[in-house]
């Protein structure tokens, strides 16, 4: 990471607004992280009583910080603001030594020759899914193939029927959505919630009396010692909690990544015919486009005691945003960064798309290995195309940020 000279500033002393519940966040922020970096580093929104770091020397610390930063109470505005721990205890709800003994739990099943055993179903399930738009004038690369097939392949990995798949999927979309300005689950997202936690504990349940060669048979089976008296293994809410998670979170990255990267790709043709000519920049490209476009643009955390930064006193018990979509385009630590470019230098600064220490995520090679394989079979379907821009629109979901529509022609 490049240096920077701390400076003293204050909220107070900018008209600078962040609410990442409206219209002008969900289509596309980073004007406003720019603003925020360089006049409230340390940003107070009043209407939501809620605190926000965007710079990449701020951020990437508390995301290590956990005792400070905590993830117990949850990892959005309307479970931190409660003040209460999270009802039920998932993998990102966890602080040490509770997450240290999940997480070794989980790990077992997300070992590097585990990822690199789905590869072939992953290609597979891709595949199926592109090819499902050949000969169309026009198709949806989000509605019509990137919402798809990583819902299908998280959902296979989980155990769930094929004919269960696409109500999985309805469910993770629901408990998501938000109006602009929601910040509280509506009637429709806690019927989701509940739907699809219920669903994830019956098939736990299911798998203990049938396991099969899935992930949540593996996760039953999975022992790690403790030093407290909790049982070595998982419950069936924890299991369910992790199907949620990972159904929902994991799939929701991979498709707004590569629906994006569509739009990305449409506006520099030059670096997707680069790309089209040497497929071994292609885990660079996937680095670049989490690192411009991260479909997780933050995360919420509980501040357990006072702190001082940039001038600002935050109390104990605020909501806390670490804008992870500000300090990955922060200028002090990288060159360049609102230029898209898939030659970049990686190693300029630590890339947070996928969070940062403790919390980072345990299914990132997973999506990596995703998106990676998508794209080189994008180039291969689609070298040249054209997006539709007037007529692609923004999703409106809690963590989440991306495209729903992006209307695209392939022009050979």
């Amino acid at each position: 990471m490049r240096g920077w000279q701390e400076e003293t500033v204050t909220q107070a002393t900018t008209a600078v607004e962040f609410d990442p519940f409206s219209m002008e966040f969900y289509n596309g922020a980073q004007d406003i992280y720019a603003r925020l970096r360089a006049e409230a580093p340390v940003y107070y929104n009043e209407q939501y009583d809620f605190y926000a770091l965007s710079r990449h020397a701020d951020v990437a610390p508390a995301y290590r910080d956990y005792e400070t930063f905590s993830s117990a109470k949850g990892v959005d505005l309307s479970a931190v603001r409660t003040g209460q721990d999270a009802a039920f205890k998932s993998i990102i709800t966890l602080d040490p030594p509770e997450h240290r003994y999940m997480r070794s739990l989980v790990s077992k099943v997300f070992t590097p020759r585990a990822i690199a055993g789905l590869r072939e179903m992953v290609t597979d399930r891709i595949g199926f899914y592109l090819n499902q738009n050949k000969g169309k004038a026009e198709f949806d690369l989000i509605q019509d193939f990137s919402a798809l097939f990583p819902i299908d392949i998280v959902s296979r990995m989980l155990g769930v029927p094929e004919d269960e798949r696409t109500q999985v999927r309805v469910w993770t979309d629901e408990l998501l959505y938000r109006d602009v300005g929601q910040v509280e689950l509506d009637e429709r997202g806690i019927k989701a919630v509940i739907a699809i936690t219920r669903y994830y504990h019956a098939l736990a349940k299911k798998r203990r009396d049938e396991p099969q060669d899935d992930m949540i048979s593996r996760l039953i089976e999975a022992r790690v010692e403790r030093t407290d008296d909790q049982p070595p293994s998982l419950s069936n809410i924890e299991i369910a909690m992790f199907g949620a998670l990972l159904g929902g979170a994991g799939a929701e990255t991979v498709a707004k990544l590569i629906g994006g990267a569509g739009v990305i790709f449409s506006e520099h043709q030059d670096q997707w015919q680069e790309l089209y000519n040497d497929r071994s920049k292609i885990g660079d490209a996937v680095e670049e486009l989490l690192r411009i476009s991260s479909p997780n643009q933050y995360n919420v955390r509980y501040l357990t005691k006072e702190i001082e930064l940039h001038g600002v006193t935050i109390p104990a018990g605020k909501p806390i945003f670490l804008l992870i979509g500000s300090a990955n385009l922060d200028p002090e630590a990288w060159t360049d960064p609102d230029v898209f470019n898939i030659n970049r230098n990686l190693r300029e600064a630590p890339n947070l798309a996928f969070g940062y220490g403790l919390h980072s995520c345990l299914g990132a090679a997973l999506a990596r290995l995703e998106s990676s394989i998508a794209l080189d079979m994008m180039l291969d379907f689609m070298p040249r195309f054209e997006v539709d821009r007037a007529n692609c629109k923004r999703v409106t979901m809690q963590n989440v940020a991306g495209w729903n529509n992006v209307p695209t022609r392939v022009l050979a």
